[in-house]
């Protein structure tokens, strides 16, 4: 006779939809694009700036470079945060932090900072997508063309990202609500 135990793996949170999680893991992805944008210009790669922007890539590699990774670094990290509110880490410190590893986090903890950056990142990214062609057409060392459909292809996940957090929020807190 056999056991047909569930196995769940250490990161599986009870009552998280396998669609809650892909949301999670679409909500982190949308930095990628225009970070990889970015580290393109980090490494010299003409990304259709002219000689008097800031971007433009006679000016990379250098130490300017190490700005637009920091950046990147910044917004990647920012981005995977989503996946705590889907995962165990999310709900309780992990083992390994000293002292307060296995304690519970209080819901507020995550949803108040979540619904600020939401709220943040919605208003930031429509404003700077609204603002994106009079800025355009005022620099003439803006991009046009072909780098500038690339440019749109990379910022416009970023549009996604402030909604699809409040989505990711509003199912933790609630989620986070019911099993107190």
């Amino acid at each position: 006779m056999t056991s047909h135990a569930v196995v769940r793996a250490p990161h599986t949170v009870p009552g998280v939809s396998p669609r809650l999680r892909l949301l999670a893991r679409l909500t982190s992805l949308t930095v990628l694009p225009s970070c990889l944008w970015r580290l393109a210009i980090a490494v010299g790669i003409p990304m259709g700036w002219g000689p008097g922007s800031d971007l433009h890539h006679s000016y990379y590699p250098g130490t300017a470079s190490l700005v637009l990774v920091f950046v990147c670094v910044l917004q990647e990290c920012l981005g995977l945060l989503s996946l705590g509110m889907v995962q165990r880490w999310g709900e309780e410190l992990p083992g390994w932090i000293p002292v307060l590893g296995g304690r519970p986090i209080h819901p507020l903890v995550a949803v108040v900072p979540a619904t600020l950056g939401a709220i943040a990142l919605t208003g930031i990214t429509v404003l700077g997508a609204l603002s994106w062609s009079e800025t355009n057409a005022a620099n003439p060392d803006a991009p046009t063309g072909l780098a500038l459909r690339i440019f749109d292809l990379s910022y416009a996940p970023l549009l996604l990202w402030g909604p699809l957090l409040g989505i990711l929020t509003v199912a933790y807190w609630r989620r986070r609500r019911m099993h107190r």
